[in-house]
């Protein structure tokens, strides 16, 4: 079973930048296999898709909204994934989460990032 821990959330100002954090751990799977993804869930709102990555970081894939201001990296050797959050808007308040693409894997607790105006 894979597990997943977001990190790097807090409560920034707007204009400000975080760098969010996702390392998967698990026995018997290899991270390198899955294309990643950032999720994130606003108050009382879905959660939503924000960037994928395939599995060597070559190609990339942005909510239509945030491009330009969000970047996804990964780092294999780590079993992590990163989301850079540039120019933090409070509309980008929300609990983030990363998953593999499909949603392969059980969902972590999310990292709560909170923007004030």
């Amino acid at each position: 079973q894979v597990q997943l821990v977001e990190s790097g959330g807090g409560l920034v100002q707007a204009g400000n930048s975080l760098r969010l954090s996702c390392v998967a751990s698990g026995r018997t799977f290899r991270f390198s296999e899955y294309a990643m993804a950032w999720f994130r869930q606003a108050p009382g709102k879905q959660r939503e898709f924000v960037a994928t990555i395939d599995w060597n970081g070559a190609n990339t894939f942005y909510a239509e909204a945030l491009k330009g201001r969000f970047t996804i990296s990964r780092d294999n050797a780590k079993n992590a994934v990163y989301l850079q959050m540039n120019s933090l808007k409070p509309e980008d308040t929300a609990v983030y989460y990363c998953n593999a693409v499909g949603g392969a894997f059980s969902w972590g607790q999310g990292t709560r990032v909170t923007v004030s105006s």
